[in-house]
């Protein structure tokens, strides 16, 4: 059992059209270290049991029938508790859901299903995914399988915890401000956020003005790749999807010479931590010796925190305002604290906060007649205590404040959801703290295939995927 919870994705969907691994017995040991993790862990929010049991043996029959089978095909799959899931427990990580069983799957659930997928868990995340972080009144606390005295991130936090624990190497996040790829970096996971439309986003309340988006999280970009192959599409649902290419890689091969690459140290953040910096500066060289040319971005950005802040805030005081009066004693209170923030700003404000947005991509955008890729850090630091107070809480790097999370953190996160540019976090190594590293690869919109490919070369230099929290081995 110990073995299979840390196959890949990929090697499990071979294993199993060979007939080489029973849907069955997979389904069967992943439930189990489930169950073993859950207390100590606590990724999910609720486990299918007997519909992923019902469902494994449909797969495994089809494969002894000769059917013809999906690309997911009997493969475990783990979805974020903000996508709907008919006749499974759909809470938004909120009292005010509890019990809630929608009638209708998300979109990306029943592509999920429709490539064969077993859908075995919803994952865990804060309040409506409002921090990045994972815990709340109406669940208690997700924890790092690293160091289960630190965080998992957030706020995809379970399904990291998830992937990086070995309970499934393949999970639906979901990522509004970083939060496929802060969780990501905190657990030494794989986190795609894809360009817009490139994963239909049935979610959004606001379709035209969204800035979040759903992706995978793995523990190899194989896996990341498999799941983007398999539910990336067109759906009238979204309207960003209606214009989305289908998926492709225009660079191939294992030199990179003639690549051009902008590095991004800081973004908005005073300090960055000494092993975080070291960590990317190795991906750098690496890359730099299959050829690539690499300089660094001194020019000023103006990366709009405040701003991003205003649209951040000011959003959530309209979706989770209307609850406070009969919910207030039960919500999160980091998600009422944005709420009064969010309703202190004016509606200039947030107009002028929109006309920033366009500057910021605008000047993102010119960064790529200079450069194909830029790279950063994904945050600051490693993974932050589990109790960290996210409303006031000051992030320590290297002994030192530096200011609140989206400053202090991730700020190389949120600015890439403004502009809608592809970006794919991917672990770069250990702090001295033996937590991982993580660095960010962002892109032209719709190149998520050449950063996936970049990243799988990185891979292969400085593998990971081999690697496993201690406890969880």
């Amino acid at each position: 059992m110990t073995d299979l919870a840390w196959l890949t994705a990929a090697q499990a969907v071979a294993m199993i059209a060979r007939k080489d691994l029973s849907p069955v017995e997979y389904l069967d040991a992943l439930l189990a270290r489930a169950d073993a993790e859950a207390e100590r862990l606590n990724p999910f929010s609720y486990v299918a049991v007997e519909r992923a049991k019902e469902d494994a043996k449909a797969a495994e029959a089809a494969v002894m029938a000769g059917e013809p089978l999906g690309p997911l095909h009997g493969l475990p799959v783990h979805v974020k508790d903000l996508l709907k899931t008919a006749g499974i427990p759909t809470e938004y990580g909120s009292a005010i859901f509890a019990g809630n069983v929608p009638d209708t799957d998300d979109v990306l659930v029943r592509r999920l299903r429709a490539a064969g997928g077993v859908m075995f868990a919803k994952s865990h995340t804060p309040e409506f995914g409002h921090k990045g972080q994972t815990d709340g009144p109406h669940f208690g606390t997700t924890r790092n399988p690293w160091d289960p005295s630190r965080y998992a991130g957030g706020s995809s936090g379970g399904a990291a915890c998830a992937v990086a624990a070995g309970i499934g190497p393949l999970g639906i996040g979901t990522d509004g401000a970083g939060s496929i790829r802060i969780p990501a970096a905190a657990c030494g996971t794989v986190g795609l956020k894809p360009s817009p439309g490139l994963f239909p986003y049935a979610e959004a309340v606001d379709a035209f003005f969204n800035y979040a988006a759903a992706g995978p999280l793995s523990r190899t970009v194989e896996d990341s790749v498999l799941m983007l192959k398999a539910l990336a599409g067109p759906d009238p649902v979204d309207p960003w999807s209606l214009a989305a290419p289908e998926p492709s890689a225009t660079r191939t091969g294992a030199t990179l010479h003639g690549l051009r690459i902008g590095y991004i140290p800081k973004a908005g953040n005073r300090l960055v931590s000494r092993d975080v910096e070291t960590n990317t500066k190795a991906v750098l060289d690496l890359l730099a010796a299959r050829g690539a040319h690499i300089e660094e971005i001194t020019e000023e950005i103006d990366w709009i925190e405040y701003e991003g802040r205003v649209m951040y805030q000011g959003n959530i005081a309209v979706a989770g305002g209307p609850h406070v009066e009969k919910w207030g004693e039960k919500m999160d209170p980091v998600y009422l604290g944005f709420i009064e923030r969010g309703r202190a700003f004016s509606t200039e404000d947030y107009r002028k906060a929109q006309i920033a947005r366009t500057r910021l991509y605008r000047h993102i955008q010119s960064l790529f007649d200079r450069y194909d890729v830029l790279i950063s850090p994904t945050v600051t630091r490693t993974a932050l205590p589990a109790d960290f107070e996210a409303l006031n809480g000051q992030v320590i790097v290297d002994g030192e404040e530096n200011g609140l999370t989206r400053q202090g953190l991730s700020p190389y996160c949120y600015p890439f959801n403004l502009t809608g540019h592809p970006a794919l976090a991917i672990p770069s190594g250990f702090g001295s703290d033996g937590l991982p590293t993580s660095v960010q690869f962002i892109g032209p919109w719709y190149s998520d295939m050449d950063l996936l490919g970049l990243g799988a070369i990185v891979e292969e230099d400085r593998p990971w995927a081999h690697l496993k929290p201690p406890a969880s081995a």
